[in-house]
C-alpha cells in the first residue's frame, strides 16, 4: 500500500508561556505558544480559575492585536496642527524632558492645572497613586462614562455589585435573570455559567430591548422599553410585597429593614437613622421589646415595632418600604404601557421569581456563626440569581434603577446565599469601608488623600472654600454628589470652557476621547483644536499614551507609546480589580512573553521614569534617585501598607512564603510565572456564603489583608447619605446646594429606590430610542483594527425593528438619515425582528476615522461604519431658563449614553456614511494590503 505520510500531530510551538489575556475585561488565563521567539498560537489555560481553558474569538485573535500594523513605534512630538496627525519621532529622554518642562512648573505653583485621566486599563491603584503624588485633585478612570451607576449603587446598597464584584452561584441557581447585559464584558465566565445551569435545566430570563448574545439563548426574552427597567423592577417588588413573598427573616437579620428612622417632618434629623452614642443603628428587639444596637448578641430585630422618644416617632425602614412600594403607582397595570411589558407578564415573572426562591429553597449542611454570635447548623439556599450591566446603568435614572434591582434581590433573600448572587473578594465591602474623596492641595506636595471614594453627606463634597468645584470634572459636587468614579466625559468640555477653571496639561492614557469615547464627537475635536485670541490652544498641552495609532493620537502634542499586552508587566491586583471568584481570592500578572521590537515602554513603567524625573514622593529614594526601575520593580517592592503589596501571592513570612500579608519577595513575579501567571487562595469551608455576616469569612479576610479587622455590616435598603443631601436641599445644615439644584436633589435622591423619567427637555419630535452594544468579538476600539476580528464586524448597520422599517419604507441595505436635537448621521440600515418596536441600535466603536489605526482610507469601518456618538451631546438641550445641564445621572454623574432619542428618514444612498471627516495623517503609515501571519517553517 502506498499511503501518504501525514503528520497528525504537527509541532505547534517551541515553547509555551502562560500569562493573562487583555482582549476584554475577563482577564482569562492564556497559553502563548512561541515558535522561533514569535507568537504562533494562543489558547486558554485549563488551570486558570477564571476561564478553565475556555477562550473566545477575541482571546485567540490576540496574535493579531500584538502584530497590528497600527502599533506605535516610538515617542512622538507633534509638528503639525493638532488633529493633522503630523509627528516626528523622538527619544524617550526628549519625551520625558518635554513632559517635565510642562509639568514641573504647574506642580510647583498650581497642581490642579494637571488633569490626569486614564481609560480602560487595570492599574488604577497605581495611576491614582502617581496622580496623588503629583498633587493634582484631577484624576479618574473611565468608570464615570461606563459603569459607575452599577458599582456605586451596589456598594452603597449592599457592599458590592455585579460584574467584577460578584457572580451568580452557578452550581445551585435555578433561575437566572439578566438586565441590560451585552456580550462584550465578562463573556467567558457568563457563557460557561449559562451552559452549566442550562445543562441542569435552569431557566434564563433576559431583559434587554435587543435580543442578541445571552438574551438570544434565554428561555424568555423581555424586550423592555429603554430606561424603564427600574419601573419594571419596582413593579415586581410591588407584586412580591403585596403577595407577602419576602424573606422576612433575612430582612430582619441582615439588612436595615428593622432599623428605626426619624419620622418627624419638622425635625432637622427627619429621615435619619436612630443611633446609639457610638453611632450604631438601633432596632427594637422582638423578644424584649427594648431598643438595642443592631449587632447586640442575641438580638432579634423587629420589622414592625416603632419607637417614640422625646416626642418623635421612629419607624423601621420596612414600614417606609411598604408604604412606598405598595402604592398603586407601582402596580403592573400602572407601569405596563411605559415599560412595554403587559401587566400580566410582569405579574407572571414576579410570581416565577417567588416560586423558585421559596418553593425550591434548599439547605446546605454547612455550619456557620454570624456576627451576633448565633450559631447556624445549615445555610438556606434560594436558587434565584441576577446579573446586570451597562444597559440599565447608562441612563440618567441608572443609579436608582441599579439600587432597585439590588432591593429586589435582597427582599427575596438571594444575596450571598446558596443559589443566589455571591460576592468576589475583596468584596463585600460597604461604602463606609472605602475612603472619602480628597482634594486638599499643597503646591509641590502630594494630595492629602485618594481622589475617589464614597461620600456620606454634604460635608464630604469636593468643594473649594468658596463653594465652587475643586475638580475639573465637577465630581462630588451638588450637580452629582455621589460620583464615585469621576466624570471623564466632562473633562475636555469643562477644560475648554474654563469651568470651573482653566487647566494647563491634559494627560490621558488609552482614552479615545476624540472619537468613540466621547459624546459630541465633532464638538470635542473642535475643543481640542480651538485657539484663544492669542493664537494659543485653549488646552495648552496634551500628553497621550496608547499602544496604537488611535484617533486621539492625532489630537495630542506628545505621545508616549505603550506596548501590547504580551510585551509588558501588568498587575491585576486585589488593590484594584482582581480576577477573584466567589470561592477564592485571586490575582494575576502579565509579563513580557515577548520583547518589543519597537522603541516603546509599558505606560506604567514610563510613569515610574517620569515620576522619578519630577521627584515625586514615593517615586524617588531619599537621595533623589529613581525608586522603581520599572513597573515590575514597583509590583514587587511597593507596599500600600505594611505587609500589603500589589500582589497577594508568595509574600515573605517568618517561616517562608505565605499568602495575603507578608514582606517583599524579590522572586515574587517568578513565582507567578511558574504558576501560570496567577495566584489563588480558596475561602475555607463554611465561609463561602453569608460573607458580610459570617465571622469565619471575616476573620479569613483579615488574614488575607482585605481589611484590618472584621467589618460585618447591614445591607442598606435605605441609603442614609442620600437623605442627608435631601435635608440640605430642604434647608438644613451649613453646607447648602445652589437654588437651581434644590428641587432636583429632593426629587432624585430618595434614600429608598425610586424611578423617574429621564430629562427629555428639547426632544420634541425625536421619539425613537437609539442604543449601542459591543459585539462579543470586539472590545472598545481595539477589536475593529484586528485583522481577524474585522472579518466578523467590518462595518455596522443600524438595526431597525420591523415596525419602523415598514413605517419608513425601508429595506435591508437602504440608507437613512438619523437625527437628534444635537446632530445627524446618514447610515445603512437592516431589519431585526427581535427588537423593542420603538428602538434602533448598532454595534459600538466599529466606525473609524480615516487615517487612524493604519487602516486604508476606503476601509469599510471608515466608509460604512459609523458612531451614534455624533448624535449625543455631553449637555442636555437648553431648558426654558437657558441652562444646559450635563447629560448624566444627577446622582453619580454617569454619562447617560442610552437616553438618546432620534428621528429616522429614508434617504438616497451616499457614497459613504456621514458625517465625513477628512483623513488624518498616520504616524505609523498604512498597513499592508494583505496581512498574513505565519511563524516558523
Amino acid at each position: 500500500m502506498n499511503q501518504p505520510k501525514l503528520d497528525l500531530s504537527p509541532k505547534v510551538s517551541d515553547e509555551i508561556r502562560k500569562t493573562t489575556c487583555y482582549m476584554c475585561a475577563c482577564r482569562c488565563g492564556i497559553n502563548v505558544h512561541l515558535k522561533e521567539g514569535k507568537v504562533a498560537y494562543i489558547e486558554g489555560n485549563r488551570d486558570h480559575p477564571v476561564n478553565k481553558g475556555v477562550l473566545c474569538a477575541k482571546g485567540s485573535a490576540g496574535i493579531m492585536q500584538h502584530n497590528a500594523p497600527s502599533r506605535l513605534k516610538s515617542p512622538l512630538k507633534r509638528v503639525g496642527p493638532r488633529g493633522s496627525g503630523e509627528f516626528e519621532e523622538i527619544s524617550w529622554d526628549e519625551a520625558y524632558q518635554i513632559a517635565a518642562d510642562w509639568l514641573e512648573p504647574i506642580r510647583k505653583d498650581n497642581p490642579e492645572k494637571l488633569a490626569f485621566f486614564t481609560g480602560r486599563d487595570q492599574s488604577q491603584s497605581f495611576t491614582s497613586l502617581w496622580a496623588q503624588a503629583f498633587g493634582t485633585p484631577n484624576y479618574a478612570a473611565h468608570g464615570g462614562f461606563c459603569s459607575v451607576n452599577m458599582a456605586a449603587a451596589g456598594i452603597y446598597t449592599m457592599g458590592g455589585a455585579f460584574w467584577e464584584f460578584g457572580q451568580p452561584d452557578w452550581d445551585h441557581t435555578k433561575l437566572f435573570m439578566l438586565f441590560g447585559v451585552a456580550e462584550d464584558h465578562d463573556s467567558n465566565p457568563i457563557k460557561m455559567g449559562i451552559g452549566k445551569i442550562k445543562g441542569r435545566g435552569a431557566r434564563v430570563i433576559g431583559v434587554n430591548p435587543i435580543r442578541t448574545g445571552y438574551n438570544a439563548v434565554a428561555d424568555d426574552w423581555v424586550g423592555i422599553t429603554p430606561g424603564t427597567d427600574g419601573l419594571f423592577i419596582l413593579s415586581m417588588i410591588h407584586c412580591l410585597m403585596k403577595a407577602g413573598k419576602m424573606d422576612l427573616h433575612y430582612l430582619a437579620q441582615y439588612t436595615d429593614a428593622p432599623v428605626l428612622v426619624n419620622n418627624d417632618e419638622k425635625s432637622p434629623e427627619y429621615g435619619l437613622y436612630l443611633r446609639d452614642e457610638s453611632g450604631k443603628q438601633l432596632v427594637v428587639d422582638r423578644v424584649t421589646g427594648k431598643l438595642t444596637a443592631y449587632d447586640k448578641p442575641g438580638v432579634k430585630p423587629d420589622l414592625s415595632a416603632t419607637h417614640r422618644a422625646k416626642g418623635v416617632t421612629h419607624r423601621p425602614v420596612f414600614h417606609q418600604m411598604a408604604e412606598m412600594y405598595l402604592s398603586d403607582e407601582y402596580a403592573p397595570e400602572a407601569v405596563a404601557e411605559r415599560c412595554g411589558i403587559p401587566a400580566k407578564r410582569i405579574r407572571a415573572i414576579a410570581a416565577e421569581l417567588a416560586r423558585v426562591a421559596f418553593d425550591e429553597a434548599f439547605e446546605l449542611d454547612h455550619a456557620w456563626t454570624d456576627f451576633r454570635g448565633e450559631k447556624h447548623k445549615t445555610m438556606t439556599g434560594r436558587p434565584v440569581s441576577f446579573h446586570a450591566m451597562r444597559g440599565i446603568s447608562a441612563h440618567a435614572n441608572g443609579f436608582q434603577t441599579c439600587r432597585a434591582l439590588h432591593t429586589l434581590q435582597i427582599i427575596l433573600g438571594t444575596v450571598e446565599v446558596p443559589g443566589g448572587f455571591r460576592f468576589k473578594p475583596p468584596y463585600p465591602k460597604p461604602a463606609t469601608a472605602h475612603p472619602k474623596p480628597h482634594v486638599g492641595m499643597t503646591p509641590g506636595a502630594p494630595l492629602n488623600g485618594p481622589h475617589l471614594g464614597f461620600v456620606h453627606g454634604p460635608d464630604d463634597l469636593a468643594l473649594k472654600d468658596d463653594g465652587t468645584p475643586a475638580r475639573i470634572d465637577k465630581a462630588f459636587t451638588w450637580e452629582n454628589p455621589m460620583s464615585s468614579h469621576g466624570l471623564m466625559h466632562m473633562v475636555i468640555s469643562n477644560a475648554h470652557a474654563g469651568d470651573p477653571y482653566k487647566i494647563d496639561t491634559l494627560f490621558m492614557y488609552m482614552a479615545n476621547m476624540s472619537w468613540n469615547s466621547s459624546m459630541n464627537t465633532g464638538g470635542v475635536m473642535e475643543m481640542l483644536t480651538d485657539k484663544d485670541e492669542n493664537g494659543d490652544y485653549v488646552i495648552p498641552h496634551i500628553i497621550y499614551s496608547d499602544a496604537y495609532s488611535s484617533e486621539m493620537v492625532a489630537y495630542s502634542d506628545l505621545i508616549l507609546p505603550d506596548t501590547t499586552y504580551l510585551e509588558r508587566h501588568d498587575c491585576i491586583s486585589l488593590l484594584d480589580r482582581p480576577i477573584c471568584e466567589a470561592d477564592a481570592a485571586a490575582d494575576a500578572i502579565r509579563w513580557p512573553v515577548v520583547e518589543p521590537d519597537r522603541n516603546v515602554k509599558g505606560f506604567q513603567s514610563a510613569l515610574c521614569d517620569l515620576g522619578a524625573k519630577l521627584g515625586l514622593p514615593g517615586f524617588v529614594n531619599e537621595d533623589g534617585t529613581q525608586k522603581y526601575a520599572d513597573y515590575a520593580d514597583y509590583i514587587i517592592n511597593h507596599e500600600r501598607r505594611p505587609g500589603i503589596g500589589p500582589l497577594a501571592g508568595w509574600r515573605m513570612g517568618e517561616k517562608g512564603l505565605q499568602s495575603g500579608r507578608g514582606g517583599v519577595n524579590e522572586g515574587q513575579i517568578d513565582n507567578y510565572i511558574e504558576n501560570g501567571g496567577f495566584f489563588v487562595e480558596h475561602i475555607p469551608d463554611g465561609a463561602t456564603y453569608y460573607k458580610p455576616w459570617n465571622m469565619k469569612y471575616q476573620e479569613w479576610a483579615v488574614g488575607m489583608g482585605l481589611f484590618d479587622s472584621p467589618q460585618p455590616y447591614l445591607f442598606s435598603l435605605y441609603v442614609e447619605p442620600m437623605r442627608k443631601f435631601q435635608l440640605a436641599a430642604e434647608g438644613h445644615g451649613e453646607r447648602q446646594p445652589p437654588g437651581h439644584l434644590r428641587e432636583r436633589i429632593k426629587e432624585t435622591m430618595s434614600p429608598l429606590p425610586i424611578w423617574y423619567e429621564t430629562d427629555q427637555q428639547g426632544n420634541e419630535g425625536y421619539t425613537i430610542n437609539a442604543l449601542t452594544q459591543r459585539p462579543m468579538a470586539m472590545y472598545h476600539s481595539w477589536g475593529s483594527q484586528n485583522a481577524w476580528l474585522r472579518q466578523l464586524h467590518g462595518h455596522n448597520p443600524l438595526y431597525l425593528p420591523t415596525k419602523l422599517m415598514r413605517q419608513n419604507d425601508l429595506s435591508d441595505g437602504d440608507w437613512a438619515r438619523v437625527s437628534s436635537p444635537h446632530g445627524e448621521i446618514t447610515v445603512p440600515v437592516m431589519e431585526m425582528a427581535a427588537l423593542n418596536e420603538n428602538t434602533v441600535w448598532t454595534w459600538n466603536a466599529i466606525g473609524k476615522r480615516k487615517g487612524a489605526w493604519a487602516l486604508d482610507t476606503d476601509a469599510p469601518e471608515a466608509t460604512k461604519g459609523f458612531l451614534l456618538n455624533h448624535l449625543i451631546h455631553e449637555l442636555l438641550p437648553p431648558k426654558a431658563d437657558g441652562m444646559r445641564w450635563a447629560n448624566s445621572d444627577p446622582i453619580t454623574g454617569q454619562a447617560a449614553w442610552f437616553d438618546l432619542k432620534v428621528r429616522i428618514e429614508k434617504t438616497e444612498a451616499p457614497k459613504e456614511s456621514r458625517p465625513e471627516y477628512p483623513p488624518i495623517e498616520s504616524p505609523v503609515g498604512k498597513g499592508p494590503d494583505k496581512l498574513a501571519w505565519k511563524v516558523g517553517k
